[in-house]
This record gives C-alpha cells, structure tokens and sequence, in this order.
C-alpha cells in the first residue's frame, strides 16, 4: 500500500508556479491580497514606502482576458454527438449526460470549457468518470437501470488536486491519488467551520477514500469507503487527463511578461504619483530654517531664489513605451498578434481581413479543438463500454474555428451541392454539419431527431 499523502516530485516542483499562475489569471482582490508575492521591493527601499505602494498597487489582467477569449471562441460552436449502432437505451442516457454530465445540471460543452481554461492555466485539468455507489449488487441491467446505478456522471479536478501517480509504459495511468479540500460547517447551529480533507485512491479496478478532519478535533487518516470502480471491467483508471502541449500552454508562455508588466506598471504609477507632490527648492547661501507649507509663505533676500522640482518626464515616455512593447509580447506568444492592436483600438474588421489577420490564430484554435475533441470522446466512449451499450461514438464541431460567419459556410455548402455530386452520403454530411453549427446551443435530444430526419428523408423514407 503507497503512502497516501505522498507527493509525487513534479507535483513538489510545479506547486509554487500553479499558485501564481492562478493568482495571475483571476486577478482583482485575490491578486491584491497576495500582491506582496509579486511587487518587487527595491533595493533598500523604506518599509513603510513599500507598505504604501502595496496599498495603491493594481493590476491589468491581460493574460485573463486571453485566456477567456480563447475559451469563448473554441465553445462558439458547442461539441456535437453522432451515436451509431448499440442498444436504444445507450442513445437515450448519452444524450441527457449531454445536457447533464455532472448530475449538477451542467451542459457537457460547460463543464468542458471550465476544463479547458484550467488547462490553459496550469496546463493539465483532470476528470474523473465516477458512477453512483450500489448498496446491494445488482443482478442484471435492468434492476441496475432501475436503481440508477448506470448513470455515470463527471467530476473535474485541477491540476494542483492530482498529487501522486505511476504511468505505464504507455503512458496510461496506473494509479493516481487525488486530495480535495473541503470547508463546511456541519450544522446550522454552530459556528465552527471544519477543514476537511479528502484523498482518493484509484487503480486499474478498485478505489479507496481516506478523509481527516482539522481542527480542534483533528484526527488521524482514516478510510472512510473502497470497492470496485466503474471502470474495473474494462481494467482502467477511471481519470482521464486533458493536457496540452508545452507550446499551448498560454499561462506557462507569459506569465514572467506579465509579472514584468504588472512591476513596471506599478512603477510608472508610483513615479507619476509622486510627480504630482512636486517639493520645493530654495537655492540660497544663508542657514534655511522657515517651515514651508500651503499655510506658511517664506521670506528670501534680494539674492534668494525659489523653484520647484519636477521631471522632464522623459523617463516617463521610455517606462510608457517600454509597458505597451511588453503588452504587445504577452499578445505575440499567445498567437493573437492582431488582437493587441485591434481590442486597444476598437476598430471593425471585416469577415475577410479577419481570416488573413488571425490565420496563425486559427490554427492554434484548431489544435486547441482537435485535443478537447479527441478528450471528450475518449471520456464519452469509455463511459459507454462500461455501459456496455455498444455505441460508436464521433465528436464533432470543435476543431471547426473560423472567423468567417455563417453566412459564407452557407453559401459554401450551397456551391458544393449545385456541382451535381449524386451522392446521398455527401448531401448527408452536408446538411448535418450546417445543422450542427446553426443548433450549436440546441439540446443533444433536438440534434440527435435532425439527423435521425435528415437520413430519413435522404433515403426516402
């Protein structure tokens, strides 16, 4: 038996860079509160200087709002299913995990997305295929339907809660131990909140949860429930990894630009700050002892003079340049060169200068779409073997960004189909994909009955 709270030695060595990389993707408070982590304190610098510049320090999100775009623009159109062969019933319960995959209420195409934005923040986000714990065993599918013992759902864990695990040669889990943190407060008449954490330990066929309470009543480790996981029969860790390469990995890319950003930044504003208390000089040969004040005048002799300090500002302008250059960089290596520019400006584009614009962009979209596709139907496949529905399962929709609207697809599809190609399978194909992107936000059940029509008519029925 592994030593359960060990860590595994990457896990040790990524931690310090997963907590600043979510500190610099949510920004706002939580980043203020922790911003004597990141504002650098010059050399021999007062405390209490140091203390009033922590006070005033801000933020521009930049990386924030990359991120968030390119999760919105890959989702633009949501993933769609095509299920072929195996039992009715399969159908019928891929299709509601579609609208429902967490037993939360949440869409797959959302739960998805908030996987996707990990993985761009810390370059993993896990999911697990969990399946609701039986009592009683049950003694075929339909007693095992009935009680809702198939209803497989999904649980999404951040990169920093996988703390150990083994790889086969492979490169497919072995075993994994997953630690989430808890705090609650167990009833509604106390006051006391509990810190609970939680560890879960799986392997190719059996699963064991161990729990310890912090606190006042702190206790040791203890187990808490094992048995056989869902996956046990097809001898697999039920933890499925969306990871992306380390030149997709747009937090990992620009995070220092943006720490450089948010120091110089602040920098900049602290000078400027400071230019506005302009102080003044007195150049005189005599001993100065006058108080000087918005109350108070001085008194000076016939060879006294009077002046007042405050910069040229060309130090000003290179700190000025210097932020908008690295702006530009944090923009350049997450592949959105023209977006610095074109969200800075505001100015309109049309369909076609766009596509020329963000053709490098588009493909980065398209290798983001590919590896959710390929995730997604990894997960929903394993799912239905355990399911044993028998069902061949295609994802579609993701790795299909462009910028160009609906309207040019449109037309596209239309030239095709009047070039005369006698095939029932191409119209098919054709009339499902423009189906598929129009209903993007359509339940599964809405897009599943369009094809089940669209065939239907093709063939004469």
């Amino acid at each position: 038996m592994i030593e359960i709270d060990r860590e595994h030695p990457d896990y040790k060595r990524q931690l310090h860079a997963w907590r600043m990389y979510r500190d610099l993707y949510s920004g706002g408070h939580a980043f203020k509160a922790r911003a004597a982590d990141y504002l650098l304190r010059r050399q021999k610098e007062p405390l209490d200087v140091y203390s009033e510049r922590l006070h005033r320090v801000f933020y521009e999100n930049y990386i924030g709002s990359i991120i968030d775009w390119y999760a919105a623009t890959v989702f633009r159109r949501e993933p769609s299913f095509e299920f072929q062969g195996g039992f009715k019933s399969g159908h019928a319960f891929l299709t509601k995990l579609a609208d429902d995959c967490d037993m939360r209420g949440t869409k797959l195409a959302s739960f998805f997305r908030l996987c996707f934005i990990d993985s761009l923040i810390a370059g993993a986000s896990h999911v697990l295929i969990d399946f609701p714990r039986a009592i009683n065993r049950p003694q075929n599918r339909a007693e095992e339907e009935s009680e809702g013992l198939s209803r497989a759902f999904l649980v999404r864990y951040q990169a920093e809660e996988l703390i150990n695990w083994s790889c086969d040669e492979r490169g497919e889990y072995e075993w994994v131990v997953i630690r989430h943190k808890l705090r609650r407060q167990p009833t509604i008449d106390k006051s006391e909140v509990v810190d609970e954490t939680l560890w879960h330990y799986y392997d190719r066929s059996s699963y064991r949860t161990y729990r310890r309470i912090e606190g006042p009543d702190e206790r040791n480790i203890e187990l808490v429930s094992q048995g056989m996981h869902g996956l046990a029969r097809l001898h697999r860790v039920p933890l499925i990894t969306l990871q992306v390469s380390e030149g997709l990995w747009l937090m990992n890319k620009a995070a220092h630009l943006q720490l450089e950003h948010f120091n110089k930044s602040n920098a900049l504003g602290w000078a400027i700050t400071m230019g506005l208390f302009a102080m003044p000089v007195v150049y005189s040969d005599r001993e100065w002892n006058q108080i000087v004040g918005e109350s108070y005048f001085i008194q000076l002799g016939p060879t006294d003079r009077f002046g007042w300090t405050e910069p040229d500002g060309k130090v000003y302008q290179i700190a000025a340049d210097n932020l908008e250059t690295l702006k530009e960089e944090i923009y350049r290596v997450c592949y959105l060169s023209q977006a610095s520019g074109e969200i800075a400006g505001g100015r309109a584009q049309s369909a076609l200068s766009k596509q020329l614009d963000f053709t490098i962009t588009q493909e980065v979209l398209r290798a983001y779409g590919a590896a959710l596709k390929e995730t997604i139907a990894k997960i929903v496949t394993a799912i239905s073997d355990a399911r044993q529905d028998g069902i061949a399962i295609s994802v579609s929709g993701l790795d299909e960004v462009d910028i160009s609207d609906f309207g040019t697809e449109l037309q596209q599809a239309a030239s095709l189909l009047q070039v005369g190609i006698d095939s029932p399978t191409l119209k098919a194909q054709v009339f499902e994909r423009l189906a598929f992107k129009y209903l993007s936000d359509a339940r599964q059940e809405i897009k599943d009955q369009v094809v089940h029509e669209i065939r239907a008519q093709l063939r004469g029925r």
